[in-house]
């Protein structure tokens, strides 16, 4: 593990700048997208077809794509007990934080005897993605699906990729019904997303298309943004650990290695820490545990460009470092974790204390684990029930109201040449 020391005060050091970079978007991938897109806006079922059978082989006419009732139930006859029992924990907990993250009906007093305030209702249709891969990702499926469900969103329309034989793994399909989908389709990629965003003679269109994906899917997302609302950008994972010389080498490598071992070689895990012999023990565990996992073959590029360790004279200077990288993940193994956590202003998630391990949040703590990613955490926030609801505000006057802002509200219309806006006031309290 590349090290590198930073105590503040000017440019960050070049390793560290480099580190930084990592650019949210791919033009090539939002070229790719721009096509197929257009195509499917066009021609509907038989362009996600086309390009379905292109990019994943698979040659199912649009009245398969759907999965089937009965599909699910052997789906769900397939699924030991004891992940039957590890999806329905891991969905109870995340329900039950949507719940109590829901935002209730307010309002005040408008000051002469009216009142204004908000209103929230949930959206009607969305659309879920959940990437394929090496492995389901049942996980977010639970973490998508459920705090819609929890909002009270009556149609939640699934998408994840199949093989060319159309099937789709059984514990994903497990997840998606325990969570509460109401239609799965066999559908990954861009192809998908644009089903879902513009709709087809087989998917109908939805409000809000939520989920992580690849840079395609990504770049696809991005490109729908306006024909239908968006979460969040959602790329390749990352971490940053803080850590102090409490920490324990082989719990924070363990950490590192949770986030790196996704496969892509995008992934990014950074190390920051106060002790120079702490962050020794950490590469060293690093190298250690690597050599013990089985998908070594895909860690190994992300171990070589996705992993450092910087070296601060302070907490305070460390802490700087990682809200200038802005993780989707940032780990606190320092003592006054909790004291410490409440200073955190660009991170996705926060990990707090030696007894969390950012594996926690990936699978059963409760919030969601889709996050912004790419520095995106500096003006993003992680998916929540919220994402599935609409926000209304509403205004009722009294007549002393209106009198008591009529002035204003016509002086505002003489200054901005609107004079309907101010007549609207005026006209209220003239005889008819």
């Amino acid at each position: 593990m590349k090290t590198v020391e930073y105590r503040g005060g000017g440019k960050l050091p070049r390793e560290l700048a480099a580190f930084f970079e990592r650019p949210a978007f791919d033009p090539a991938a939002e070229r790719a997208a721009a096509r197929v897109l257009a195509e499917i806006r066009r021609e509907g079922d038989r362009a996600v077809a086309r390009w379905a059978r292109r990019f994943d082989g698979l040659a199912l006419p649009p009245a398969r794509w759907r999965v089937t009732e009965p599909e699910q139930r052997a789906a769900a006859r397939a699924v030991d007990a004891a992940t039957r029992r590890a999806v329905r924990q891991a969905r109870e907990r995340i329900a039950a934080f949507a719940r109590a993250g829901r935002r209730r009906d307010w309002s005040m007093p408008s000051g002469r005897g009216g009142e204004m305030g908000e209103q929230f209702s949930p959206l009607e249709r969305v659309g879920v993605y959940v990437p394929g891969g090496a492995a389901p990702l049942a996980s977010t499926a639970l973490m998508t699906v459920t705090p819609a469900r929890a909002a009270g969103v009556r149609e939640i329309a699934a998408c994840t990729p199949c093989g060319p034989d159309g099937r789709v793994n059984p514990v994903l399909l497990y997840a998606l019904a325990v969570a509460g989908a109401t239609e799965i389709y066999r559908l990954g990629g861009m192809q998908a997303i644009g089903a879902l965003a513009y709709g087809t003679a087989t998917i109908r269109k939805v409000q809000k298309i939520v989920g992580p994906g690849g840079p395609y899917v990504t770049a696809a997302k991005r490109l729908v943004y306006g024909a239908v609302a968006l979460d969040l950008v959602a790329g390749p994972s990352e971490i940053a650990v803080l850590a102090d010389d409490s920490a324990q080498p082989e719990q924070a490598a363990a950490d590192l290695l949770s986030q790196l071992e996704h496969g892509t070689g995008q992934e990014k895990a950074l190390f920051v820490t106060t002790s120079r012999r702490l962050a020794a023990a950490v590469g060293a565990a690093v190298a250690r545990q690597a050599r013990t996992l089985r998908r070594r073959p895909a860690l190994a590029r992300a171990l070589r460009r996705g992993l450092l360790a910087v070296v601060t004279p302070d907490l305070r200077l460390g802490l700087e470092v990682c809200e200038r990288f802005a993780p989707e993940h940032l780990e606190l193994l320092v003592r006054r974790a909790d004291a410490w956590r409440r200073r955190v202003r660009r991170a996705g998630a926060v990990f707090v204390g030696p007894w969390t391990p950012e594996a926690a949040g990936d699978y059963v703590a409760g919030p969601s684990h889709v996050l912004p990613t790419g520095g995106t955490a500096a003006m993003f926030s992680g998916l929540t029930v919220e994402d599935f609801r609409r926000r209304t505000s509403f205004m009722r006057f009294t007549r002393a109201d209106l009198r008591a802002t009529r002035e204003t509200i016509e002086t505002f219309g003489r200054l901005e040449g609107l004079e309907a806006h101010a007549r609207a006031a005026a006209a209220r309290f003239e005889q008819p």
